[in-house]
């Protein structure tokens, strides 16, 4: 369900490093550590998967990429978090709905897309997700 997108090299350049220290930022090992139960050892690794899968193909993309093709991949890693949250709806609430937003918002500026321009000004999640 999380394999996203194909195993392909990531390239080494200051675009994909850009995006890969966003990385060091996710929330979910603070998630883990709330002692929220829904936030388990093996619900956790699942969004690390998504996001690291859709950063992953933003550098493969390359910073010179369509807005539509990257656009395609927060489509992607946007529908894979609800097909996540409709197996359990606990897993995204106010809090994590914010920190999820924020994160594909940084993550976005990182691929030199303004994240205003997308739905409503909340940002590229908020086209597509049902969270």
């Amino acid at each position: 369900m999380f394999g996203l997108f194909k195993n392909k090299e990531v390239p080494n350049n200051e675009y994909s490093k850009g995006l890969s220290e966003i990385r060091a930022n996710y929330p979910f090992s603070r998630w883990a550590e709330s002692g929220l139960e829904q936030y388990t050892e093996k619900a956790c690794p699942f969004f690390v998967k998504i996001f690291d899968s859709l950063i992953d193909e933003l550098a493969i993309q390359g910073d010179q990429a369509s807005e539509e093709k990257k656009l395609a991949a927060f489509q992607k890693a946007v529908e894979a978090l609800n097909k996540l949250n409709e197996k359990d709806d606990s897993l995204i609430e106010t809090g994590e709905r914010e920190d999820l937003c924020e994160l594909c918002n940084r993550i976005a500026v990182a691929a030199g897309l303004d994240p205003l321009k997308y739905g409503d000004g909340e940002g590229p999640a908020s086209i597509w997700r049902d969270w």
